[in-house]
């Protein structure tokens, strides 16, 4: 999976000597001299977003709540001449890989873009994984998802045959189809995947 790399800067110096970095390294680069700009070619996909604080127009730190509303789930790289404390932790607390301040050792940003892209292939990894439970979930009747839950909660077929008011047998039918369905061969490994659901 190619990894494209966003430059998200009102400088055209700035975004030129960054495309040309980033270039250098083998990676793609898209680069925009405005959030609107960049919210207009941005594409899912890997790699990762290097964007300035202060920009006319919508700001880095406006551009990242954007993208968290829209589900755009590309890591971002804070870039500023202007860094302060308060504004690097909001930053990274609303999820910003890293933060940098201008001027930056060209070793330092491929770091962080290394890392930013790294995190991003990890989330979105993690991402896949819960659809594909939720598929398999949603592929579950009404009753399967029943027996699964009170197995998964360590309760016996007797158990769950009389909460549900079923009989045994069909208590075993159902979990059997479950355990099928979802992949799992053991009550332990049914409980592990309805943790992770």
């Amino acid at each position: 999976m190619t990894s494209t790399i966003y430059i998200v800067d009102d400088d055209p110096a700035m975004r030129d000597a960054l495309s040309m970095l980033i270039e250098e390294h083998g990676w793609p680069v898209v680069a925009c001299a405005s959030a609107e700009e960049f919210l207009e070619v941005v594409r899912p996909g890997a790699g990762c977003a290097i964007v300035d604080l202060r920009m006319p127009g919508m700001d880095g730190m406006e551009l990242q709540q954007h993208m968290a509303q829209q589900g755009i789930q590309l890591p971002i790289v804070m870039l500023t001449g202007h860094g302060d404390i308060p504004t690097s932790v909001k930053a990274m607390k609303a999820g910003a890989v890293d933060f940098l301040t201008k001027p930056v050792a060209a070793n330092v940003v491929v770091d962080s873009v290394r890392s930013a892209i790294a995190r991003g292939q990890r989330a979105y990894q993690e991402a896949q994984a819960a659809r594909d439970i939720a598929s398999l979930v949603a592929s579950l009747t009404g009753r399967e998802r029943e027996v699964m839950s009170l197995t998964a909660e360590g309760r016996p077929n007797k158990d769950i045959a009389r909460l549900l008011g079923i009989s045994h047998r069909t208590v075993e039918i159902h979990r059997a189809r479950v355990m099928h369905k979802l992949g799992v061969r053991t009550p332990l490994e049914l409980a592990k995947f309805v943790l992770h659901q």
